[in-house]
């Protein structure tokens, strides 16, 4: 299982929800952390939960729907000086119900894609040469299991399109130390997800994160959460590897 104890990961989305439960879930397995919002205020209490576990953290800002802020973002975590061994980009964004679905704007489409498609794209390119170049790292690009709903037809076609993205470029380290896999935390009771979801976000829990901890050599799968409600993260792990292979043949 791969060791995150000691170890710095960037976490988008990071203030509520499944990006903060995933903090704390982080945090309690030793992993320092970097924590993204769009408000610096947003995060000042994660950082006080997640520094009492006894990691060292730090806090960035930027709206995921200015490319130039995620510009800014990036180059502001390198200034830091830690390196970066995991990034874990699960802020993303519903931009609206389109009930009658063959209005959906444009903007629809314009904004999802930049949130939930581009800056976790421009977030990976960024950070993946280093960890080709160190031979070692994991990235969890956080998708949707949403099908077959053209009431939502941005934010699913911009998922659909960061899938694609993760699958591409774990081709390119497939049979490396250097992972890039898909997760789902389901359909979550949380401010994306609603009240009338089926499941508590602590469901997702360990699920969400056991992308970062398997430990062989296998990129480019869809590793829902909802598989591993309940279980210990060594136990999510074992079965992560056993029963989700990548996509790429033998």
């Amino acid at each position: 299982m791969y060791q995150v104890k000691g170890k710095w990961a960037l976490i988008t989305g990071a203030a509520r929800g499944i990006g903060y439960l995933t903090a704390k879930f982080m945090a309690e397995q030793g992993c320092n952390l970097i924590l993204h919002s769009r408000d610096l205020r947003h995060t000042e209490r994660v950082l006080d939960e997640v520094r009492f576990r006894g990691v060292s953290a730090v806090a960035v800002a930027a709206d995921l729907n200015d490319l130039s802020a995620v510009e800014r973002m990036l180059e502001e975590i390198d200034s830091i000086g830690v390196d970066v061994d995991i990034v874990m980009n699960n802020a993303g964004l519903q931009i609206a119900y389109r009930t009658d679905y063959c209005a959906t704007p444009a903007e629809d489409y314009e904004i999802s894609f930049r949130v939930n498609t581009i800056a976790p794209a421009m977030i990976c390119y960024h950070f993946l040469p280093k960890m080709m170049a160190k031979g070692t790292g994991r990235i969890l690009n956080t998708t949707s299991g949403i099908a077959l709903d053209v009431c939502q037809a941005g934010y699913s076609a911009s998922k659909a399109a960061l899938d694609k993205i993760t699958i591409d470029l774990g081709s390119k380290v497939e049979g490396t130390d250097v992972l890039i896999n898909l997760t789902d935390p389901g359909w979550c009771r949380t401010d994306l997800g609603g009240r009338s979801a089926p499941n508590a976000p602590e469901s997702a829990i360990p699920g969400i994160a056991v992308g970062v901890f398997v430990d062989d050599r296998k990129s480019g799968r869809y590793l829902g959460a909802q598989h591993f409600t309940g279980m210990t993260i060594g136990d999510a792990v074992k079965k992560a590897e056993a029963e989700f292979d990548s996509p790429y043949g033998k």
